[in-house]
């Protein structure tokens, strides 16, 4: 199939116009300068795609994503939706290892600026509530983000990893345009409480993670044997040791679709993500699969052509039910994502 060039949706009702599909931008700003040469061509081959999400956050590479789009923002300011978070903290000795969160008013006040200036842009489209820190109120959260749209320096508010609850919670304060949340053939929480909430209140399901941090889409087997110590998915339960080998076998199925079509392993699951929008009768539902290579995006963008049958969805239904091993290490979803 040639490249082609994706349709455009509505990110939750009265919102921007976005390709219905994004771009994850967690890992890019990072390695050699020949990487980073690669990995703007990347960016400009997503944008000729028809890609207008670019979703980055303030912690990715402690800052380094933000800075690094800038240039790609100063250059495209005016064709591109620009998201990006605030609230898991950088990491300090006396934090143990763990990211703290924070919500309350001073930070994100604080954060803000930032981002900004890192991003080399005086507003952005989209600000999300990285993660929940389970002390601030969303009164105090959701009102702070409130204030920085009354004051032109952001357009859009999102949260990420919520409950139904509190994505009504938050919206009856100020207008919620997205939620982002894990959500793939392997990782269906979301659907607890939260997708129906976003159908009801006409808000964007932003999925990340699609491809399962790239298990979904065959490019591992064990993430401990395979892949750099430096990988962050070595820490995760199901995609390694003998999780991952047990949730492997649960790809044939995908595999026999695929084969169907003529398709990747990949575009199966992006495809079946994207047809979640007529399932539970949502606005829209925008993955962002996050890559370093151009040809990686011409794939990925192929499977908004893809569309599953019912016969193929029911094969792929049982799947997440089957999946061994926790979403995160030490528990299934951040705690404030749960009820």
């Amino acid at each position: 199939m040639r490249d082609i060039k994706i349709d455009s949706v509505e990110l939750g009702r009265g919102g921007a116009k976005v390709g219905m599909q994004g771009l994850g931008c967690m890992s890019l700003g990072a390695g050699p300068e020949a990487d980073t040469v690669a990995q703007r061509a990347t960016l400009e081959a997503a944008l000729a795609g028809g890609v207008t999400l670019f979703d980055t956050a303030d912690v990715y590479g402690s800052g380094a994503s933000e800075e690094f789009l800038s240039s790609f923002v100063r250059d495209h300011r005016d064709e591109i939706v620009l998201a990006t978070k605030f609230g898991r903290v950088r990491r300090t000795a006396e934090d143990g290892g763990r990211r703290p969160v924070r919500n309350d008013r001073a930070y994100i006040r604080q954060a803000v600026e930032a981002s900004l200036r890192r991003l080399g842009t005086d507003v952005i489209d989209l600000y999300y509530m990285h993660r929940r820190d389970g002390r601030t109120p969303l009164s105090e959260s959701v009102g702070a983000m409130a204030e920085l749209v009354d004051e032109g320096k952001v357009r859009r508010l999102g949260l990420c990893e919520v409950s139904g609850a509190e994505l009504h919670e938050a919206h009856a304060i100020h207008p919620i345009s997205a939620v982002q949340s894990e959500w793939s053939l392997f990782a269906r929480d979301v659907e607890d409480s939260l997708v129906a909430a976003a159908a009801g209140l006409g808000v964007a399901v932003v999925p990340y993670s699609p491809l399962g941090r790239g298990f979904l889409a065959g490019m591992f087997t064990d993430a401990t044997a395979e892949l750099d110590s430096s990988d962050y998915r070595r820490h995760h339960s199901r995609l390694t040791g003998e999780n991952a080998r047990a949730n492997a076998t649960l790809l044939e199925p995908v595999r026999a679709v695929a084969a169907a079509h003529e398709a990747t392993l990949g575009q199966v699951a992006l495809a079946w993500v994207q047809q979640r929008a007529e399932v539970h009768g949502l606005i829209s539902v925008v993955p962002i699969p996050g890559t370093r290579k151009a040809g990686r995006v011409a794939e990925n963008l192929r499977a908004t052509r893809l569309t599953l049958s019912e016969a193929e969805l029911a094969e792929l239904e049982p799947l997440a039910a089957r999946v061994v091993g926790d979403r995160f290490t030490g528990m299934s979803r951040p705690p404030a994502a749960r009820g």
